[in-house]
């Protein structure tokens, strides 16, 4: 074998080499990279379903919880509430939920499975501001033809209790209801519709 030859083979071990080690150098940078855009378990969890237990939620108490980084409001609603829902239904932009921002089920009146209990983003559908609950007696702060509801202090979106956005609040539609099922009487899954009923 000449020098050249052996100079020649040499090269190509080396070629070789620096490729398999430039290869396996690329797939080493590449795997946390690729990991990295894999979602982490905190967003996996911040989109799972929450489960809520409404034993020790009162008549007209409001409980939040959170899921998907939003509060989702629990209203265990009194028959002066739900009374109110009838009564409001003139005074509101969308009444028959025409909007789709429920889902089927809560395609009703009061925009829920059951009618004594209320699910929805608490997120006023203007600017992502949170409402506040205004109960009837608030007639003085609120006017004179208010049945309670939702008042949403940073522009004057008005909600039923049914989350029905009023005729003339910048709201531009009803409060939005997530995907729910009861999995028993006190317990509520909040994100997933497909378990319970």
């Amino acid at each position: 074998m000449s020098d050249k030859q052996k100079v020649d083979k040499t090269r190509r071990t080396l070629v070789v080499a620096t490729s398999m080690l430039g290869g396996a150098a690329s797939v080493g940078a590449a795997v946390p990279f690729v990991g990295s855009m894999l979602p982490s378990e905190r967003a996996k969890a911040a989109g799972a379903p929450v489960e809520v237990d409404i034993l020790a939620i009162a008549p007209g108490e409001l409980r939040v919880f959170e899921w998907r980084g939003k509060p989702v409001w629990v209203i265990r609603r009194t028959a002066q509430m739900l009374e109110s829902i009838v009564k409001s239904d003139p005074q509101l932009t969308d009444p028959g939920s025409a909007v789709p921002q429920q889902p089927d089920y809560a395609t009703n009146q009061y925009r829920s499975r059951k009618p004594d209990v209320m699910v929805v983003e608490g997120v006023c559908t203007h600017l992502g501001c949170s409402p506040q609950l205004k109960p009837a007696d608030a007639k003085a702060e609120m006017g004179a033809d208010w049945l309670g509801g939702f008042y949403c202090a940073c522009h004057g979106s008005k909600f039923d209790f049914a989350g029905r956005v009023y005729k003339g609040s910048p709201a531009p539609t009803n409060l939005v209801v997530p995907p729910y099922a009861f999995l028993s009487d006190t317990t509520i899954l909040i994100g997933d519709d497909k378990k319970g009923a």
